[in-house]
């Protein structure tokens, strides 16, 4: 199959995004073609990934001196004291600025390992290996890293951008069916605010993507990537254009933390009904035409994605919902800010609103 790649250039660091399979047999020569050269290694695994896969990667980095470290990567343990035990590691080891850093696994383990590259002696080289759909896609591009806290998901963190990321659509073979779809939510997203021929190569293809047919599974996630890439070259830092990523995600980030991040919700599952929750927010304030609002939500339906609040929350959660909303971070005022839909491929930013009118529009949405 043939290899597909992506440069990312931002004002930080250029790095290609390698997309294809058996890329990690490969790691080797892809290092070394990139001119990445360290003396240490710290690999920082999530725990789901097949241990063979990492034998793999471990042999692959033989003459260095490799050390892994194993992470629970839920959102409970996306914190500063997982960040800390990977700092400690590092310090131990007396690694320099000139040695590396690898995450092998979904976005929770990139958040994390890249937030501590990006702070361990103000900075060291970073390598992603997303094992996710939704990382491959998502989370693996644009240097955003971060932990949660009581206050809210991500609220302490850095932007810092990898050396490298590789994709290997390998990884994805063992992905249970719930990870698939919290993927497939973050590609819908990217063609909902960037590209409606996107969108409808999806709604005509998304069973044979959902299966990770090829080549639909390759060109669907180089097509993701390269929006987001476009996105971030822009705006690295999230002034203006970036926030058009955060479609859905303001009341996604409050549905998680309402729910102490349980399993019951995971994230990708939270972004697909906070999506649905802005597509029904904007069709409510006359934004969405309604014949649009139904082509994306048939769509949203026919792909088995969550699409029902009332599934997850009851009206005495409204509060707790709009207290997590308010201290967003992409919040500047005591309202809330929300990314929302005009039409497929034409998101609106900046569209403040008063905490009583969401209430409103959550309670009517948990009514009806």
């Amino acid at each position: 199959m043939k290899i597909k790649r992506l440069l990312v250039s931002t004002n930080q660091e250029k790095y290609p995004i390698f997309i294809g399979s058996g890329l990690i047999s490969n790691l080797k020569g892809i290092i070394k073609k990139q001119s990445i050269s360290f003396v240490k290694c710290l690999i920082v695994v999530d725990r789901n990934v097949p241990s063979r896969k990492i034998n793999i990667i471990r042999k692959k980095l033989y003459p260095k001196k490799v050390y892994i470290h194993y992470l629970e990567a839920n959102e409970k343990n996306k914190n500063q004291k997982t960040t800390d035990k990977i700092l400690d590691i590092l310090l131990k080891k007396n690694f320099s600025r000139e040695d590396i850093l690898i995450s092998v696994g979904g976005g929770i383990t990139g958040d994390i390992a890249g937030y501590a590259a990006s702070i361990f002696k103000r900075g060291l080289k970073f390598i992603n290996i997303p094992t996710t759909l939704l990382a491959q896609v998502d989370s693996s591009i644009g240097g955003k890293t971060g932990v949660n806290t009581k206050h809210g998901k991500n609220l302490i963190g850095s932007f810092y951008q990898p050396k490298l990321v590789i994709s290997d659509i390998d990884f994805l073979n063992t992905l249970p069916k719930r990870e698939i779809i919290c993927g497939y939510g973050e590609i819908l997203k990217h063609s909902l605010i960037s590209n409606k021929n996107f969108f409808q190569f999806l709604n005509k293809n998304f069973e044979k993507i959902l299966r990770f047919k090829s080549p639909y599974i390759e060109k669907t996630i180089h097509e993701s990537c390269k929006i987001k890439k476009k996105i971030v070259e822009k705006d690295e830092k999230e002034r203006s254009l970036r926030k058009i990523l955060n479609f859905g995600h303001t009341f996604a980030h409050a549905y998680e933390a309402s729910l102490n991040f349980s399993r019951k919700l995971n994230h990708g599952e939270a972004v697909i009904l906070g999506m649905t929750t802005a597509l029904n927010f904007s069709k409510s304030n006359n934004l969405l035409p309604s014949n649009e609002f139904k082509i994306i939500l048939d769509h949203i339906k026919n792909s088995n994605l969550p699409n029902n609040i009332k599934e997850y929350f009851f009206l005495k959660d409204i509060n707790k919902i709009i207290s997590f909303m308010i201290n967003d971070k992409k919040n500047s005022s005591n309202k809330i800010n929300l990314i929302l839909l005009k039409k497929i491929g034409a998101p609106l930013i900046n569209k403040k609103f008063s905490k009583e009118k969401l209430k409103i529009f959550l309670d009517k949405q948990l009514r009806n």
